[in-house]
């Protein structure tokens, strides 16, 4: 699974990385169609893209509180 995160991540761009930050400020949970409207703001990803990009994200951050004797 880690190796298809990495592969997964290191596909996008810093350029669509920062177009993905931004739409999720716009497009928060409770938005209709989010991953759509995320998708398009990106503009080279599909819904589904994105979402993986979005959870892979989320379960790192997880596993490094986790790990963290800070947190």
């Amino acid at each position: 699974m880690a190796s298809s995160s990495i592969s997964s991540s290191s596909s996008w761009t810093s350029k669509q990385n920062k177009m993905f930050e931004r739409a999720l400020a716009v497009y928060d949970k409770d938005t209709p169609d989010r991953w759509q409207n995320v998708a398009k703001a990106v503009g080279s990803k599909s819904a589904e893209e994105v979402k993986r990009h979005y959870d892979i994200l989320v379960e790192s951050h997880e596993h490094r509180t986790r790990l963290s004797p800070f947190a």
